[in-house]
């Protein structure tokens, strides 16, 4: 299958990233303090600006934009990926395929990245990131949910305290 990514210098951009097994995995947030070391130490080296992030147990959404002469977000996903996945101890099951790449199993291989195109975009993207975990049944609003940029975003003034969905619907992603 060919891949095209929407390289933009600049460009702020949503992904998506999934953990290999997702039933059952709470990988991510049972590892929240790692992954946040690993995604400070990437934004030292590869800066890159957070509008929105949620992490789940088995993968996470958010928002990023990058500095106005760079398009390479997939350095960062490589390094957050790889230097996440050297802190965990190896405990996961690998395929013959791993063995013989000497990848770990933590990851799927691909991510979701789309280019936010206009405010409207910006504004559905940001919603669909902080109403993940309800629509994935973790809690009944948003608020209480404590892996993500939607405290931060109440405080600024973004969201109302009490923000429960917007315009995440019209997006029609499927996790």
């Amino acid at each position: 299958m060919e891949y095209r990514r929407a390289w933009r210098n600049g460009g702020t951009y949503f992904f998506t990233v999934n953990c290999l097994q997702r039933k059952d995995n709470h990988c991510l947030v049972d590892n929240i303090s790692l992954l946040r070391e690993v995604i400070a130490k990437v934004k030292q080296t590869h800066p890159f600006k957070i509008h929105a992030w949620v992490l789940l147990p088995d993968h996470m959404h958010c928002v990023i934009e990058l500095p106005e002469n760079d398009a390479n977000f997939s350095i960062r996903w490589m390094l957050i990926k790889m230097l996440f996945s050297r802190g965990l101890p190896k405990t996961e099951r690998l395929s013959g395929v791993r063995q013989l790449r000497r990848e770990r199993g933590v990851w799927q291989r691909r991510y979701w990245e789309h280019l936010i195109r206009n405010d409207r975009d910006y504004k559905a993207h940001m919603d669909y990131v902080h109403i993940n975990p309800v629509k994935h049944g973790l809690v009944k609003e948003v608020k209480d949910w404590p892996y993500s940029t939607f405290h931060r975003l109440v405080k600024e003034s973004v969201y109302e305290p009490g923000w429960g969905g917007g315009m995440e619907a019209e997006l029609g992603y499927k996790d």
